[in-house]
C-alpha cells in the first residue's frame, strides 16, 4: 500500500509545480514580480533490513517531497541596481533644474533680459555721441528702468522655482516616510506567514523589494534581512526602518524663506525653542558632491542642493570660502548671486559716476549741476528700503532697487552741461567705460575677466555648459541603470518560453505519477483477486 503514497506524492508535487508555473505566467507583466521556482527533494526512507557484515541497508523510499517555492534573485545585482538608480535620480533632478534655469534665462515669454542690458549699453553709446541731447538722455533713463524691471522678472522666476522645489521636497519626504511605513507593515505580514516555517510570503516579498527599488531613487540606502525575515533599512547612513517601526524624516520650516530642512525626528532636541536640529540634519549641505564618495545619490538630496537654503545675492560672492561651501553647488543660488552681482555693479557704477560728476562741479560756487533740490548728487537708482551691506554701504540688491522718480519723470534734469557751460563728455565716456572695462568675474572660482556688456552672455554660457555636462552624465548614468536592470531581469524576470517548457515538464511528471498509481492499483486489485480465489 505504501507504493500508492509514492504516486500520491508525485501527483501533489506535480500539481504544486504546475500551480507555481501558472503563477509565474500570470504575473509576467507585473512590476516588481520575481520568478518563483519549485524546489523538490526526497522523502525519508524506510529501512527494511540491515546486513551487519556489509553495513548495508535495504530501504524503500516514500516518494518525492515538495520542499519550498523560492524566489530567484541576485543580491549583488539588486544592490548595484539600487545604487545606480539613486545616482541616476540625482542627476535627472539636477538636469531638470538646470533646464528650468535655462528657460528662465532665455525668457521664452516676453522680451529677454539680455535685450534689456544690450539696449542699455546701446543707450550709453548713443549718449556718449551727444550727451546734451535730451532725447538721448530720455532713452538712457528709460533703458535703465527697463534693465531693472527685466532683471527683477528673471530673479523672481528663479525665486518661484525655488519655492516650487521646496514644495516638491515636502512631497518627496512624505513619500519616503510612506515607503518606510509600508515596509514595516510588510515586515510584520511576512513574519506572520513565515513564522510556522512552512510557507513563504513571496508575493509580499516582491512588494517589499519593489519599495526598496523606489526608495533607492530617493536617497542613499543600505539594508539587510535579519533571521526573522525583517528588512532593516538605513537612509543616508541613519536607521530608518526597524523591525516594527520607522524613524521618520521631519521638516523644519524657515521663518524667513519658508524653505524646509529635512531632519531626523528622533535626533532633534525638542526641549529648545525653536527646535534644535544641528545634530539631526539628514544632509550636510557643505559636503562635496562626488561619485567616488557616493554623495551624488538620491533625488531628495539633488532637490535640496539645487534649491539652496536662501535667496542668494551679490553678497554671497564676496567671500570665496563662503561661496565654495554654501553657494557653488546650488544651481539656483549660483545663478541668483551672479545675476544680482551684474545688477549691483551696473547700478552702483552708474550712481558713482553721476556722484563724481556732481562732486567735480562742486568747485564752482553755488553749483547745482547733477544735484537735486536738496543739494544732493542725483542718483539714477534709489533703494526701496534703506539697507546696508556688511561694509555699511547701500545694499543695492535686485529686489531693493527703483529708478529715481524725479529723473524718470524729467530725464533732462541731468543736462550734461557743466557750470562752465561745456558739454560733460567725461561723464558720458565714464558710463561707456563702465560697460567695456573687463574687470569682472562671474564668481570666485572663475578667473576669466569680462565686461558688463558681455557679463550676462557669459552667465548664460556658463549655465549652458553646466547643463551640457549634467545631461551627459545623466544619459550615461541612465545607460548604466538600464544595463544593470536588464542583467537583473535575466535573473528574476519571467520568461514565457522557459515557463511553457516547465509546464510541459511538470504536466508530464503529473501524468507519469497518475499512470504509476493506476498500475499499482491494478496490481493490488489483481493480487487481492488472486488471494481471494
Amino acid at each position: 500500500m505504501g507504493s500508492l503514497y509514492i504516486g500520491v506524492s508525485g501527483l501533489q508535487t506535480g500539481q504544486n509545480a504546475l500551480n507555481t508555473t501558472a503563477h509565474n505566467m500570470s504575473n509576467i507583466d507585473t512590476t516588481g514580480y520575481t520568478r518563483q521556482q519549485v524546489q523538490q527533494g526526497t522523502r525519508s526512507y524506510n529501512i527494511l533490513s540491515k546486513t551487519a557484515s556489509a553495513n548495508a541497508y535495504q530501504e524503500t523510499g516514500l516518494g518525492v517531497n515538495y520542499s519550498r517555492v523560492k524566489q530567484i534573485r541576485d543580491y549583488f545585482l539588486d544592490k548595484t541596481y539600487r545604487q545606480e538608480n539613486g545616482r541616476s535620480a540625482f542627476y535627472d533632478t539636477s538636469v531638470s533644474a538646470i533646464e528650468e534655469v535655462e528657460d528662465l534665462l532665455q525668457e521664452l515669454q516676453g522680451e529677454t533680459f539680455s535685450e534689456g542690458i544690450q539696449n542699455l549699453w546701446k543707450a550709453v553709446q548713443e549718449l556718449s555721441k551727444d550727451p546734451s541731447n535730451s532725447v538721448n538722455q530720455g532713452v538712457f533713463v528709460q533703458r535703465c528702468n527697463e534693465f531693472i524691471t527685466r532683471g527683477k522678472a528673471v530673479y523672481e522666476g528663479l525665486a518661484e522655482y525655488q519655492d516650487n522645489l521646496n514644495s516638491n521636497l515636502k512631497k518627496e519626504v512624505d513619500t519616503i516616510n510612506e515607503y518606510g511605513k509600508r515596509i514595516v507593515e510588510l515586515n510584520q505580514a511576512i513574519l506572520k506567514i513565515e513564522a510556522g516555517g512552512r510557507e513563504h510570503a513571496n508575493d509580499l516579498r516582491d512588494q517589499r523589494n519593489q519599495l526598496l527599488d523606489e526608495l533607492s531613487g530617493k536617497g542613499n540606502i543600505s539594508y539587510y534581512e535579519d533571521v526573522d525575515g525583517n528588512v532593516l533599512v538605513k537612509f543616508e547612513g541613519n536607521d530608518f526602518v526597524k523591525e516594527d517601526s520607522i524613524n521618520e524624516i521631519a521638516l523644519l520650516e524657515d521663518e524667513v524663506t519658508g524653505f524646509y530642512t529635512p531632519y531626523w525626528k528622533n535626533l532633534a532636541d525638542t526641549t529648545k525653542d525653536p527646535i534644535d536640529i544641528s545634530s539631526a540634519r539628514v544632509y550636510d549641505m557643505q559636503q562635496t558632491i562626488s561619485t567616488d564618495t557616493n554623495t551624488d545619490i538620491g533625488s531628495l538630496k539633488s532637490m535640496l542642493f539645487a534649491r539652496g537654503d536662501h535667496r542668494a545675492t551679490y553678497e554671497d560672492l564676496k567671500d570665496a570660502d563662503n561661496y565654495e561651501k554654501n553657494i557653488s553647488q546650488s544651481i539656483l543660488m549660483n545663478v541668483q548671486a551672479e545675476l544680482d552681482q551684474l545688477v549691483n555693479k551696473v547700478v552702483t557704477g552708474i550712481n558713482e559716476i553721476f556722484k563724481n560728476a556732481a562732486d567735480k562741479a562742486g568747485s564752482y560756487p553755488d553749483s547745482t549741476y547733477m544735484r537735486d533740490g536738496n543739494g544732493n548728487p542725483y542718483q539714477i537708482f534709489n533703494l526701496v528700503a534703506n539697507e546696508t551691506d556688511q561694509n555699511g554701504d547701500p545694499y543695492f540688491t535686485i529686489n531693493n532697487i527703483i529708478i529715481n522718480g524725479e529723473i524718470k519723470q524729467s530725464p533732462s534734469l541731468l543736462g550734461f552741461i557743466r557750470p562752465d557751460q561745456k558739454v560733460d563728455q567725461d561723464t558720458a565716456d565714464a558710463l561707456k567705460t563702465l560697460f567695456t572695462e573687463a574687470v569682472h568675474t562671474l564668481n570666485p572660482k572663475v578667473h576669466t575677466k569680462t565686461n558688463l556688456a558681455n557679463y550676462y552672455n557669459n552667465l548664460v554660457s556658463q549655465v549652458g555648459n553646466t547643463g551640457s555636462v549634467l545631461k551627459g552624465i545623466s544619459e550615461n548614468q541612465q545607460k548604466t541603470v538600464n544595463e544593470t536592470y536588464a542583467a537583473r531581469d535575466q535573473v528574476h524576470g519571467v520568461s514565457s518560453d522557459e515557463e511553457l517548457s516547465n509546464m510541459i515538464m511538470f504536466q508530464n511528471a503529473y501524468n507519469a505519477a497518475s499512470r504509476y498509481i493506476n498500475v499499482i492499483s491494478e496490481m493490488l486489485d489483481h493480487v487481492i483477486s488472486t488471494l481471494g480465489r
